[in-house]
């Protein structure tokens, strides 16, 4: 039987009276790819900082690896990069990356630093550059590389392809097929349809605060008799083409 990696019941959420998240039920199995799309505002930054707890549920039950999100050892099985990924501007890209190993317990070394960076498509002189010399992309690649070498089975990212250029998004995609293999669990939002089809096993689109699609980007083609991703996306949220 597959081990949940993530499992989310009943969760209400709210700023003030108004409702973000509303009865959100969603599980994430281990190994799996899971795909968050929506709307600016749709509350996808909203369901990954409830599932960190960085903010309180209304109602409901998080869990992540059969341990309540409450608990702090629940959130030493995931690596998470947030949206606006901002490191330490008076680190240089080496004291950042042994600061994050330190922090989580693994061991690193020189070789498999460098090929992490190979894969991001990073050079590697910027280890040696101060932080606050990075540009936005560097700055995500740093966060991303942290989180490769932090080696936690679950990876959480809130739009983990901002700031990429082409090149950079396809060697993130083709090093994140390559990790899959070996059981990686990714959940992640984006708003890049194209990336969720070629390397999700379901995209689930949160519309309004409720999920109004949890299947495979093939089965939401099916579902709303749409020839690609983008227009069965466009007949989930109701918007007609």
């Amino acid at each position: 039987m597959t081990e949940l990696a993530l499992k989310i019941e009943q969760l209400n959420q709210h700023y003030g009276k108004h409702d973000v998240l509303s009865d959100i039920n969603l599980s994430v199995n281990q190994g799996e790819y899971i795909g968050l799309v929506g709307v600016n505002g749709a509350g996808k930054t909203t369901l990954i900082k409830s599932i960190l707890d960085f903010i309180s549920i209304k109602t409901g039950k998080i869990e992540i690896f059969g341990q309540s999100h409450r608990e702090t050892a629940s959130r030493q099985s995931l690596s998470f990069l947030p949206e606006k990924f901002l490191p330490p501007y008076y680190l240089t890209g080496k004291d950042f990356i042994s600061y994050m190993a330190e922090l989580n317990q693994v061991q690193t070394n020189e070789t498999e630093i460098a090929e992490i960076f190979k894969v991001l498509d990073l050079d590697i002189s910027a280890l040696k550059k101060s932080v606050r010399q990075y540009s936005k992309g560097m700055a995500q690649k740093l966060g991303l590389a942290s989180c490769f070498i932090s080696q936690r089975p679950m990876l959480l990212f809130d739009e983990p392809m901002s700031g990429l250029d082409p090149k950079a998004r396809a060697y993130l995609k083709r090093h994140l097929i390559n990790l899959k293999k070996s059981g990686q669990t990714l959940f992640f939002s984006t708003h890049l349809l194209a990336d969720v089809e070629s390397i999700c096993d379901r995209i689930v689109i949160l519309h309004d605060g409720n999920i109004c699609f949890n299947g495979s980007p093939i089965e939401c083609c099916e579902q709303y008799e749409a020839g690609n991703l983008e227009d069965a996306y466009l007949k989930c949220i109701g918007v007609e083409n």
